[in-house]
């Protein structure tokens, strides 16, 4: 496997070190994901990391070029369907998450069970997430990605609040109060090698893979 990374910032290269970890071909990392050449590009998968509005332009182009996708920028998920219609109508492979980390999506996980247990309890739910200054999008994808989780399992859309403070990587609480207890679910990063490590584990499984899938949907 070759993977091209679309977007050379602060993500980019963490990606960049956890491929050298596991010993996968860079082929380019680049920030003009539009320029490379298609006989190269049809070869790799495709590991983004841009901006919401980088990702919006870029996308058709990604679905023409590339093998296959592994999409991590978020803030574009209105437009999901057009996205998912470009690889789709192209026979292309697209993985997306709102998060890549292996460590938030078993905590989606352990929210979705306990949305079932507490169905019809009683139970007000609520999300907050704190993230570092230079993050564009508020709520983050992965806050949001949590409130559809206990919208859909439990009946009820929670409040989301949201916080951006000095360089944290990202923290997420979901809160269930009732009139006689507090459940409270934690994810907090340590750094952002996590997220590159999934994105880099999730390139792995789209080499091998056909459709469109979102990340947790591969490894719950």
């Amino acid at each position: 496997m070759k993977v091209i990374i679309s977007g050379y910032g602060r993500m980019g290269h963490m990606v960049e070190a956890s491929l050298a970890e596991r010993g996968i071909e860079l082929a380019l990392a680049t920030d003009d994901v539009c320029s490379v050449d298609d006989a190269l590009a049809s070869g790799c998968v495709c590991i983004d990391f841009t901006t919401p509005d980088a990702f919006r332009a870029n996308y058709p182009e990604i679905a023409r070029k590339f093998k296959a996708a592994v999409v991590g920028t978020t803030g574009w998920y209105d437009i999901r369907e057009d996205v998912f219609e470009a690889f789709r109508s192209r026979g292309k492979t697209l993985v997306w998450a709102s998060n890549f980390s292996i460590g938030v999506n078993a905590f989606f996980a352990a929210v979705q069970r306990a949305c079932e247990v507490l169905k019809g309890q009683g139970y007000t739910p609520s999300v907050e997430e704190i993230h570092h200054i230079h993050k564009l999008d508020a709520p983050s994808g992965t806050a949001k990605s949590i409130g559809r989780i206990i919208e859909d399992t439990l009946g009820v859309a929670p409040q989301i609040g949201s916080k951006r403070m000095g360089e944290v990587p990202g923290t997420h609480t979901a809160e269930f109060t009732s009139g006689v207890d507090r459940l409270s679910f934690t994810h907090e990063a340590f750094s952002r090698k996590g997220f590159a490590d999934g994105a880099v584990y999730a390139a792995e499984l789209a080499d091998g893979a056909e459709g469109i899938y979102e990340f947790k949907d591969l490894i719950l």
